[in-house]
């Protein structure tokens, strides 16, 4: 029947205590009760008191193999079981191990000296069993002594492991939390350096905006000074024409009254020879009249080519004036292609600022990845770590007190560490503000100073304005001059005079405004000069927000350096712990007890 029932049990997962006291096992029951250690997983307390079964060896060896192989067993009751000193062995045997019963109780059995002996020497391997009865069992007072001194030491040894255990929990909730600070920090530091990265972004936008309006300034005022010179030069190449042509009229006007003086004197040399030879020589007199005639035809001939000699000078006229259009048609086409070279300029200068774009975006890939390869190396870092936390919670199992000052001090430097962190912290959170102010000011005078050269361009091209209107004003002129030139030529000895007085008065007042086109030319020098000055200004301060965003960088690089010197400083501690944790176990009596085993 006791075998039918515990072959029932085997399988059974919801009893946890069977009492089967006085119930006679022997031989068959010892084995069913083996395999019943062996097979079933719920039973935490077992009652065999007055059942005889250290008088069937065999049956009772089976029942020890199966305590030996059962660790869910945590209280046996043998008590009046006829078990001798060979039982107490096979016993002892089986306890050394089984890894979960606490509370064994073997009263008033006969093991005798022999049994307490192999009792007392499992005791040395099982660290689990705290209470073990042996009243009435014939056991000297020495081994009983021996036994309660080694189930003391078993019951301390789990105090101490109980307590290792919680503070084991402590400390690694204690770590995650600075864990989670170290993170929460991490990703702070991340947040101000993204916020940095678009700050010089959008400092980098704005300062190229600012070169790019420059830029344009400048072309703009190139293209004003062109087309100040192309007026300057078709000016003076006015003057020039208009020079050519009164000193042309001027020796033909000289020519035309010294042919008409050298005619008028032999035309009077003729008429007194005549009045003195006019009575006998009147045959001649006809022939002079013919000869004089002959003399009025050659001026006639002669006026006529003066006149073919005049509108050749007009049709040369007419084709200086062509000549003028094509120079100004040349001009133009010119104008076109030095725009289309601007045109090219800018494309090349928007390719380098789209080059310079991609190098930023380059360098913050590679950023972000040398902050993906750090946040990996941490990961590793944390993984030794942790393999380092469990060896010492197996190395703390052995400790108590030690392991409490250490933590203490360990408290200490975690505090100071954080003190000084943060204090760094802010530290460099204040300098970085001061360094955003002190950018702030510096963009606020490149605006101001942008806007002084705006206004510069501004006054530089409504002078260009009004030399333009001037200039149109002088070809208007030199329009009515050459019409005036034109309706005088038909009255070339009596205007002569007046056309050459009002060409000085011209020629005077073309040259005073040649003096103050010199004046404006000269402004125009210092205008271009300030304005260089201003790009170089700019350059210089583009090269120091550039060594400025280098020293950033750099500071980043050092706050890395120092968390992975307090890293390592965290290593070190942990060794030191490590050590002195060893020291301490090598150093106490649990320690000299171990080495002893």
């Amino acid at each position: 029947g006791v075998r039918l029932l515990l072959h029932g049990l085997c399988s059974n997962t919801t009893v946890k205590s069977l009492d089967l006291k006085g119930n006679n096992l022997r031989t068959m029951g010892a084995e069913a009760l083996g395999k019943l250690l062996r097979q079933n997983k719920s039973i935490r307390s077992l009652t065999l008191e007055w059942n005889s079964l250290g008088m069937w060896e065999e049956g009772f060896s089976l029942f020890c193999q199966g305590l030996r192989a059962n660790n869910f067993l945590q209280r046996l009751d043998l008590r009046n079981n006829q078990i001798n000193h060979q039982g107490a062995g096979e016993l002892a045997m089986a306890l050394t191990q089984n890894t979960s019963l606490q509370e064994l109780d073997l009263r008033w059995n006969n093991i005798g000296l022999l049994g307490g002996r192999a009792l007392l020497n499992c005791l040395r391997s099982n660290k689990t069993l705290k209470r073990l009865e042996l009243a009435g069992n014939n056991v000297p007072g020495d081994i009983l002594k021996a036994v309660e001194q080694a189930l003391d030491h078993n019951q301390d040894r789990e105090a101490i492991l109980s307590e290792a255990q919680n503070q084991v929990k402590i400390l690694s909730k204690e770590v995650l939390s600075l864990k989670d600070e170290k993170n929460k920090q991490f990703m702070d530091f991340l947040d101000t350096v993204d916020k940095q990265k678009e700050e010089r972004a959008r400092s980098e936008k704005i300062s190229a905006a600012r070169v790019s309006q420059l830029q344009e300034a400048l072309d703009e005022q190139y293209s004003i000074m062109n087309s100040l010179k192309t007026k300057l030069q078709m000016t003076e190449a006015a003057l020039a024409l208009s020079e050519q042509k009164v000193h042309n009229l001027g020796e033909l006007l000289n020519a035309m009254k010294q042919e008409q003086n050298s005619v008028a004197e032999c035309h009077f040399r003729e008429l007194q020879q005549q009045k003195q030879e006019g009575a006998d020589r009147e045959g001649r007199l006809l022939h002079d009249l013919s000869a004089a005639s002959e003399k009025n035809l050659l001026l006639r001939n002669q006026v006529d080519e003066l006149e073919r000699k005049c509108k050749v000078q007009q049709d040369q006229l007419f084709q200086v004036k062509q000549d003028l259009t094509n120079t100004t048609a040349e001009l133009k086409l010119r104008a076109v292609e030095a725009e289309e070279r601007l045109e090219m300029e800018k494309r090349r200068f928007k390719q380098s600022l789209e080059d310079m774009e991609s190098l930023r975006v380059k360098e913050v890939d590679r950023v972000t990845q040398q902050m993906e390869a750090s946040e990996r190396s941490m990961h590793d870092r944390i993984q030794r770590l942790e393999a380092i936390r469990i060896s010492l919670d197996e190395e703390l199992s052995q400790v108590k007190a030690a392991a409490l000052t250490e933590r203490g001090r360990a408290e200490e430097e975690l505090i100071k560490v954080r003190s000084q962190a943060r204090l760094e912290e802010q530290q460099r959170l204040e300098h970085l503000e001061e360094k955003l102010r002190l950018m702030t000011e510096s963009r606020d005078e490149a605006q101001n100073c942008c806007l002084k050269q705006k206004e510069m361009v501004a006054e530089a091209q409504a002078k260009a304005k009004q030399l333009s209107l001037y200039a149109d004003g002088l070809r208007r002129r030199l329009d009515e001059l050459q019409q005036d030139l034109d309706s005088k030529e038909q009255e070339k000895v009596t205007e002569l005079n007046k056309v050459k007085v009002e060409l000085q008065e011209q020629i005077g007042h073309l040259e005073a405004e040649r003096t103050a086109q010199d004046g404006l030319r000269e402004k125009i020098a210092a205008l271009e000069r300030q304005l260089k000055a201003l790009s170089s200004n700019h350059r210089e301060a583009l090269l120091d927000k550039e060594g400025e965003i280098s020293l950033l960088q750099e500071k980043l690089r050092m706050k890395e350096a120092e968390i992975s010197r307090m890293r390592e400083e965290e290593a070190q501690r942990a060794s030191f712990l490590q050590n002195a944790i060893m020291a301490y176990v090598q150093g106490s009596p649990l320690g000299t007890h171990s080495s002893r085993k």
